[in-house]
């Protein structure tokens, strides 16, 4: 039998563990395997003796060692309890265990090489619908087309979340709610009692049997009301697939993030995934499915919780309708962005469950290990340091601010990954003669795993690339790009200062190298930017131009690495495009120029980086006069009547749509006590606010909640605070003013 692993826990049967492996064969077969295996961690031989005079344990002889080259014993336990319970009892004695804090089920996977995909050879029993085998042979399988059963869940409440009004499920052609109802309603089920409905939920569960269970905003309100319900009702919260109660655990700081343990199952927040990958204005239901599926719910609300009450006394079937496609939504947006392929596909490059691979360091933590097992090493357990200094940034030069034509820009290719791969910055080889990065932290030339795990991810890439895989190409390309900020992480159990500076002191040298070598070509570089360098291309054709100097700085690099390091260059400088016209903007108030902002012309389309018209706490008022002013300047237009046009319109009003501001609250509003911005007065000013985007406008009498706003809008603060400074930025290349035009003084040419 071939299948996909859903979800891995473990199992105590009379008194010994066992992994459970919960997936769904290719043939759409729900299966469990059952596998005994003894927890273990790691010891230094030279601490055994100190270690047996605390207490009694199995050990094992092993000829593995840590990566200080000491040689280490394996500790043997019964159940995983008991490896947190011996770590307490060695740690402070000044033992030091290793590898003590892997999960029990990820040690099983990675010391069976499983990731994902599984053939599952021997004998089975059925249990219900679910195949049971018990210690069968497990063997690695390239990626499979499975069936996953997909459920798609959403919950109506009263306006203070304290009673639960309906239900409702979508799982293949099944599609329903559950409603506390006396009527017989449409495409519902209704109870008398909230606990009978959440009981038949429940019930439901087991009926349909799903892999993942999905939602909008699942974890941290529906599943939460839920659970809390279930305990005011006495209605065991039971997501998975046998009756051990679920645990909610929610998010608690930056790298953490709500989860569910649902025994053979996933609970899967849709919008976390969503926010991951996709930039929206909010990241709302309806403002998702607009984006995705140009469709939105079926009714807009202005006060939604006020209103759902409303519905629940006065029209059940309408909010049986409207319960009901927030699940088909989810389910939709879900199928039409195809991120289940890339999450299944991160899961098989990984070995981790479809609900964590979003951690980039579990993710390399599960790819690291499995490396330096071959390898006949133990790593460390986490030590939870506390990070006292930040990381050095890659480099980032002061631009040469003004109008061009012809920029040249060129890039260099993961140049993080390239820079390990080169120059074997590696968490095992750190510390070891061989190589000196310009920090000063050194490197053996005996090929680390960091490396190694590089190479092999960038051959699968390749592979893709030749499939057209695009999905694969992605997930890799994800991959790689977490490394260096892992390892600077003080969650990380590779975590080190000194090797995360080793990689960006090397991409600073070699991006300042860059641009030595074209300046000695005879070329100017304007901006250069931690992996790229922006050049004027001057009377030469900009293409003909680009794949020389390509060309020719790979090669210098190459011999460069090679006379300096005797090792061969994975650094590659790509020609990436040519920017017909090139606006290069000042800092504000100030002669220097900007970092990260600027704008111009790729083949006649318009590109804006990091200036107002792509940032979120702009209006689209100023987004839409930037693109309008920049496709005139760069297209040789006259921006005279434009702006003067523009401003006239705006105080006529036509621009009113465009007027709204956008921004997040970071905490709640009661904690705003020292300074109030105007999005926290708008907040306030909103009768029954809810969420954390606030959408406001500027009248005479100051900020006023977008959605209730019926007065007239202050267009001088418009004209001041968002048209002045997007137009002076262009102007001042032109030797105008803004405020000279308005008045008359100076009539405007295009450029």
């Amino acid at each position: 039998m071939k299948g996909f692993i859903v979800d891995a826990s473990y199992r105590i049967i009379h008194g010994k563990a066992y992994v459970s492996l919960f997936g769904r064969s290719e043939e759409g077969e729900a299966f469990l395997v059952l596998s005994y295996y003894r927890p273990y961690f790691f010891i230094k031989k030279s601490d055994l003796a100190k270690a047996q005079n605390l207490e009694d344990f199995d050990f094992e002889e092993v000829s593995l060692k840590n990566f200080q080259g000491h040689g280490v014993v394996k500790i043997l336990v019964d159940i995983p309890s008991d490896v947190s319970s011996l770590r307490k009892m060695f740690e402070p004695e000044g033992i030091q265990c290793y590898e003590g804090d892997i999960q029990f089920s990820r040690r099983f996977l990675i010391d069976h090489k499983l990731q994902a995909f599984i053939e599952v050879v021997g004998d089975y029993d059925y249990q219900g619908d679910m195949k049971v085998y018990t210690n069968p042979e497990l063997k690695a399988i390239q990626p499979i087309v499975v069936p996953l059963k997909l459920l798609a869940m959403d919950i109506e409440t009263d306006s203070r979340a304290r009673t639960i009004y309906s239900i409702s499920l979508v799982c293949g052609d099944f599609k329903k709610v559950l409603i506390v109802s006396e009527k017989k309603l449409k495409h519902a089920e209704s109870f008398v009692t909230e606990k009978e409905m959440l009981e038949r939920f429940f019930s439901l569960l087991k009926e349909l049997d799903p892999d993942l269970i999905l939602g909008w905003h699942l974890i941290d309100f529906d599943l939460q009301v839920i659970k809390k319900r279930c305990q005011k009702l006495e209605v065991p919260f039971i997501l998975g697939r046998f009756d051990t109660v679920s645990k909610i655990t929610l998010k608690q700081g930056y790298f953490s993030r709500s989860r569910v343990l649902a025994e053979g199952r996933q609970i899967i927040d849709l919008l976390s995934w969503v926010k991951d990958t996709t930039k929206l204005d909010d990241y709302k239901l309806e403002t998702a499915a607009q984006h995705f599926l140009q469709e939105g719910k079926s009714i807009v609300f202005t006060n939604k919780s006020d209103e759902i009450e409303e519905m629940y006394k006065k029209n059940q079937q309408k909010l049986v309708l409207y319960n009901l496609k927030d699940s088909e939504l989810v389910l939709r947006i879900l199928e039409k962005i195809n991120l289940l392929s890339l999450f299944i596909r991160r899961s098989a490059l990984t070995g981790l469950m479809i609900d964590e691979v979003k951690g980039s360091i579990a993710s390399l933590d599960a790819l690291y290990l499995r490396k330096i097992r071959e390898k006949k090493y133990v790593a460390p357990s986490v030590a939870h340091s506390v990070k006292e200094e930040s990381i050095t940034g890659g480099y980032v030069m002061d631009s040469i601010p003004g109008l061009y034509e012809n920029i040249i820009v060129f890039d260099f290719k993961s140049l993080y990954p390239s820079l390990m791969r080169t120059f074997n910055i590696d968490p095992l080889s750190f510390g070891k003669k061989g190589i000196k990065a310009p920090n000063g932290a050194t490197f053996s030339k005996d090929i680390g795993v960091m490396p190694e795990i590089i190479e092999e991810l960038m051959e699968v890439r390749e592979e893709y690339r030749k499939k057209k895989d695009e999905v694969g190409r992605y997930a890799i390309k994800i991959l790689l790009n977490s490394f260096f900020g892992v390892m600077a992480s003080p969650l990380c159990r590779y975590y080190n200062l000194e090797l995360a500076n080793a990689i960006t002191s090397f991409a600073q040298f070699f991006i300042k190298k860059t641009a030595e070598i074209i300046r000695e070509e005879g070329y100017e570089v304007i901006y250069s930017d931690t992996d790229s360098c922006f050049v004027i291309a001057g009377k030469r054709n900009p293409e003909d131009l680009g794949r020389e100097l390509e060309e020719k700085i790979n090669k210098i690099i190459k011999d460069f690495i090679r006379t300096e390091y005797y090792l061969d260059s994975c650094l590659q400088l790509e020609f990436e495009k040519v920017y017909s016209k090139f606006i290069m903007p000042r800092l504000r108030g100030a002669d220097k120029g900007a970092k990260k902002r600027y704008a111009g012309l790729v083949h006649g389309k318009l590109e804006v980086v990091g200036m107002e018209a792509v940032r979120g706490d702009w209006t689209p008022l100023a987004k839409k006069f930037q693109e309008e002013l920049l496709m005139r300047v760069f297209t040789g237009q006259k921006v005279e009547e434009f702006i003067s046009h523009f401003v006239k319109d705006l105080k006529k009003g036509k621009y009113d749509t465009l007027l709204v501001y956008k921004k997040s609250l970071r905490k709640p509003l009661k904690d705003y006590i020292k300074t109030t911005p105007p999005h926290v007065q708008a907040a306030r000013k909103q009768k029954g606010f809810s969420g954390t985007v606030v959408k406001y406008v500027y009248s005479a009498e100051g900020v006023e909640p977008y959605e209730t706003f019926k007065g007239s809008y202050n267009y001088d603060h418009y004209i001041q605070k968002q048209i002045k400074p997007i137009a002076d930025s262009v102007l001042v290349f032109l030797g105008l003013k803004f405020e000279e035009l308005l008045s008359g003084q100076k009539s405007l040419v295009g450029y």
